[in-house]
């Protein structure tokens, strides 16, 4: 856990509608929370007239750890940190917190692409220096 950086914190209003039957954030919109923080991540990364033109990222694989039910009202924060990056890709950490309570947390492995030929390519130096 000591090589993982803090890199991101993006709050998120829960809505009434990302719940389910169940009463609570249905399982799958974690995954949405995740996601909304790791496009505000990227977005701070690369330059608005380059991302998702050049330069776009997707993810290999993605994970949770439900810890307890997220409820309507509320504010959820999403604190995104990175391990050590490879050649084209990052590994990415999530917690997700109400109120300084950790309600989850989970992982994804983003890759950087061309956008143009949809393929990994290394991640720039400019942005692997912002990583470390």
């Amino acid at each position: 856990m000591n090589d993982r950086k803090l890199a991101h914190v993006e709050r998120i209003a829960i809505r009434w509608g990302d719940m389910d039957a169940m009463g609570h954030v249905n399982n799958t919109v974690y995954f949405r929370y995740m996601e909304q923080a790791r496009i505000g991540w990227f977005d701070t990364l690369v330059p608005q007239e380059e991302a998702w033109k050049g330069t776009g990222i997707v993810i290999a694989n993605a994970s949770c750890n439900f810890k307890r039910p997220i409820n309507y009202p509320g504010t959820v924060e999403v604190r995104v940190s990175v391990g050590p990056p490879g050649g084209s890709s990052v590994p990415t950490y999530y917690e997700l917190l109400v109120e300084n309570d950790l309600y989850a947390d989970g992982a994804a492995t983003v890759v950087f692409i061309d956008m143009q030929r949809q393929k990994p390519v290394r991640i720039p130096e400019r942005i692997r220096s912002l990583l470390s």
